[in-house]
């Protein structure tokens, strides 16, 4: 009964319908193309809603609205599920294929990342108030709740399963969570600012944007220490691996006063860039398709998203999204 009263008062006071299953009020341009070959999840912070692209085509599919100033999204690992941050202080699970909201929780103040752990539990850092929330996914039961201090912001979990590792903004820090006991076991340098992390799937490296000057560091997460670093045109938010993991992007906003329009390549073992590509202004999130051959990063000053062909580092195509888009998930 809570989740249903959470669910209704969601979508009521945000603009969606006010049926008992707490739907959120979808608009379709066109179905899914046949072709496509998956779906990117983009949270409009400014526009109170979510896009659905079409990978196949380039095109906004639908548009879920109700969600109040989603941060950040992250589709889960089987793909039928889809978690979104909404700044009433909840956290939402969205069925992939209706649109429809089916769970919804209370988070702490000012949720601004949400992921799904190989373990298949949710953890949503909230940044107002120090602290990680534990649920166990798809139905966002909660389980738990990780203290941290300061303000945790991105994070994002080793694919095998050995850490998940925390953003914390404004101690300048990466805060290291065991999966199994849900404890913080340990902190590592972060540089100034990280708003995001890059994780190797063995738990070993972590990649994080520093804002001044700006850079992105490579941090050995075993002795905790700051192994590599390199700069780039302005302030990183994002980050994200290529599926071998030779290759971090970094999508570079810069500040609204002084926006950036370009990713980063970034040469994991040497740490170098070995090209950029221009975005539009003030690239925020990106995420990288299995093939690791395209990329896609929400351009937030710009109200679009641009696709990435990783091949010739170049950007074939530019989609018009919803209002400041910010979180992204393939």
């Amino acid at each position: 009964i809570a989740g249903l009263t959470l669910a209704a008062a969601l979508t009521g006071c945000s603009g969606g319908t006010d049926s008992p299953q707490g739907q959120a009020t979808t608009t379709a341009s066109a179905e899914p193309s046949p072709s496509g070959s998956g779906s990117v999840w983009v949270a409009n912070e400014g526009g109170d809603s979510l896009s659905v692209i079409d990978t196949g085509d380039n095109a906004v599919v639908a548009t879920v609205a109700g969600i109040k100033h989603p941060h950040n999204v992250q589709v889960s690992r089987d793909g039928a599920t889809v978690y979104a941050v909404s700044a009433s202080n909840l956290v939402v699970a969205i069925d992939a294929a209706t649109y429809t909201v089916h769970a919804v929780a209370p988070t702490g103040a000012a949720p601004a990342h949400v992921i799904e752990a190989p373990s298949g539990k949710v953890y949503v850092t909230n940044a107002n108030d120090g602290t990680v929330s534990v649920y166990q996914g798809p139905e966002l039961t909660p389980v738990g709740e990780i203290d941290l201090g300061d303000m945790p912001h991105g994070l994002r979990a080793a694919a095998g399963g050995s850490v998940i590792v925390v953003a914390n903004t404004m101690a300048g820090r990466l805060d290291l969570i065991d999966p199994a006991t849900d404890r913080l076991t340990g902190s590592g340098p972060g540089g100034t600012s990280p708003a995001q992390v890059a994780v190797t799937a063995d738990g070993r490296y972590a990649f994080s944007g520093v804002t001044d000057p700006p850079a992105v560091v490579k941090v050995d997460l075993a002795s905790r220490t700051v192994v590599g670093s390199v700069a780039v045109p302005t302030a990183p938010v994002q980050l994200y691996l290529t599926p071998d993991e030779k290759t971090v992007l970094s999508a570079d906003q810069g500040t609204s006063e002084k926006p950036g329009h370009t990713a980063s390549v970034i040469d994991t073992a040497t740490m170098t860039v070995r090209g950029s590509v221009d975005t539009g202004s003030g690239p925020h999130g990106v995420v990288i398709d299995p093939s690791g051959t395209r990329a896609w990063v929400t351009n937030t000053f710009a109200d679009t998203v641009s696709v990435i062909d990783l091949t010739n580092l170049s950007a074939p195509a530019t989609i018009a999204v919803g209002k400041e888009p910010n979180g992204i998930s393939f």
